[in-house]
């Protein structure tokens, strides 16, 4: 398999970018989202890069998953579990007893959602510019 990490970590920006965009929009179910995507794509781009193949879309799980070659930071790791709870209840109506998503998901959620992206971007990115 070819080694894509800078795919990986092109589309990573471009999510990050996008759900900045959506938290200026007030839709703050979608920024949640989308943050979760970009912090899931660089992490993916680390395992390119390491010749390592990553499956799920559990962050916790991901970064887990490069223990045994780099520890994540206490930061970094409260991010990826603050990701992991708007991978599926910021899309789908059935995931709350009732109200769509964007009915549940505040600006806040989507500011801490950014900020969370943006430390597990910066810890990645630090990864891939490594040795």
């Amino acid at each position: 398999m070819a080694e894509r990490s800078r795919d990986w970590w092109d589309q990573a920006e471009r999510d990050l970018a996008s759900a900045r965009l959506l938290l200026g929009g007030a839709f703050y179910e979608w920024a949640c989202f989308a943050s979760h995507q970009a912090a899931e794509k660089a992490l993916k781009a680390v395992y390119q890069r390491l010749g390592g193949e990553a499956w799920g879309h559990g962050l916790v799980e991901l970064l887990e998953g490069l223990q045994d070659r780099v520890a994540a930071p206490e930061d970094v790791a409260d991010c990826a579990r603050l990701l992991d709870r708007f991978y599926i209840p910021t899309r789908y109506p059935n995931a709350w007893p009732r109200g769509s998503p964007g009915s549940h998901h505040t600006r806040e959620d989507a500011e801490r959602a950014v900020r969370c992206a943006e430390t597990v971007l910066r810890f990645c990115h630090g990864l891939l510019a490594g040795p």
